[in-house]
């Protein structure tokens, strides 16, 4: 018989004594987004879906597609007609040896515009070719308003994305560990040359982990940062900005005041225990699988729906899945763990019914069993 499953739902209220909810921040961008990194979140929205020029902050795309494509140890020999462009640049010579490395060094820290010819031309063999990768990489991550012309981000035309689809690439940035070192360094020594980051943020707010910053006439200063506090991590972009040092300072203050993370499960706490069937164990603990964050308002209420069984029957091997926790807001999922059986349980109703039979068979032949068998060996639950 299999066991029946229960689900039923909990009121988690958090009830902090606290201001209620203050307004969002006014910004100078045209358009602005502030969301979570790990749950994406979005905590704070102006125009976000409006198709502007990005200027170089392109370049986390070219990093990303970069790293994607082939080793950080690559060494690239740099060819003439990726030098003496215009604008920013880590001024490579024809002739140089780098490593992808340290031409991704010179792309996020100097903005270089020849690190990103001398990148994309590396990887992909011509830079029209890693272009075509880039715009492959938006789509995939869903970027359904951004296009890509040039690696750089220098030329505006047909170059372009939204607040809201940069938020989406600095996400895939931030879930690589290479990227995160460098977009964070403040100055380096890279091939005989001393870098400093464009991303002033990174010395005036407290806890800034870096992005990139970018501009030209037609796209104004554009910038995606990211700030990290008490292991909450949020995301910045804005673009056409004038004052964007200011604004993406005060989008963090009202991301961290207002949408604190808060811990909904924990992993390997013991949940509870279930009754087990056909087995000496007659309890197995059930623990959560995995750590569940998700940032609240102090006026939010979270609901967790627990399925689980009444009771299992035996055999349990411990790690297995035992039931779920979905947790939810207003009726909108925002987390979802598995519960695992703690412990494992033979199933020692086939074992006893087995020693049983063999002792029915010994007596029916005239047989005395051997007395060394202990009573447990022959309980049935």
């Amino acid at each position: 018989m299999k066991p029946a499953f229960r689900t039923c739902a909990i009121l988690l209220c958090f009830l902090w004594l606290v201001p209620a909810q203050a307004a969002g921040p006014s910004v100078s961008a045209k358009t602005a987004i502030l969301i979570d990194a790990d749950s994406g979140r979005v905590l704070y929205t102006y125009n976000a879906g409006e198709e502007r020029p990005i200027a170089s902050t392109t370049k986390l795309m070219t990093a990303l597609v970069a790293a994607e494509s082939t080793s950080l140890d690559r060494v690239f020999t740099i060819q003439r007609e990726w030098t003496g462009i215009e604008g920013s640049s880590m001024y490579l010579k024809p002739g140089e040896k780098l490593t992808l490395e340290e031409l991704l060094y010179g792309l996020l820290l100097s903005s270089g515009n020849d690190a990103a010819l001398a990148i994309a031309g590396g990887c992909a063999g011509d830079v029209d070719t890693f272009v075509e990768w880039m715009n492959q990489w938006a789509e995939a991550l869903g970027m359904e308003h951004t296009h890509f012309s040039n690696p750089s981000g220098l030329q505006d035309e047909g170059n372009y994305s939204t607040a809201r689809d940069m938020a989406k690439l600095a996400q895939a940035v931030l879930q690589r560990e290479d990227l995160r070192g460098i977009i964070a360094t403040k100055n380096i020594a890279v091939a005989g040359r001393s870098l400093v980051n464009h991303n002033k943020l990174l010395w005036r707010y407290e806890g800034c982990i870096g992005m990139k910053t970018g501009y030209t006439d037609a796209a104004g200063r554009t910038l995606v940062s990211c700030a990290q506090r008490d292991g909450q991590r949020l995301i910045a972009v804005t673009l056409s900005d004038p004052d964007d040092w200011r604004d993406h300072a005060a989008l963090f203050d009202y991301g961290f005041d207002t949408y604190p993370s808060r811990q909904l499960a924990r992993a390997g706490k013991v949940y509870g225990s279930l009754p087990v069937q056909n087995s000496l164990i007659r309890f197995v603990p059930v623990e959560i699988h995995t750590d569940v964050f998700y940032p609240l308002t102090q006026e939010e209420r979270v609901k967790v729906k627990v399925t689980l069984p009444d009771c299992v029957q035996a055999p349990v091997q411990q790690g297995d899945v035992a039931g779920e926790l979905v947790f939810s807001v207003d009726g909108r999922e925002i987390g979802q763990t598995y519960l695992l059986y703690g412990g494992s349980a033979a199933d020692n109703r086939l074992k006893s019914v087995s020693l049983l039979e063999k002792v029915l068979g010994l007596l029916h032949r005239g047989e005395t069993p051997a007395l060394s068998w202990s009573i447990e060996q022959f309980l049935i639950p």
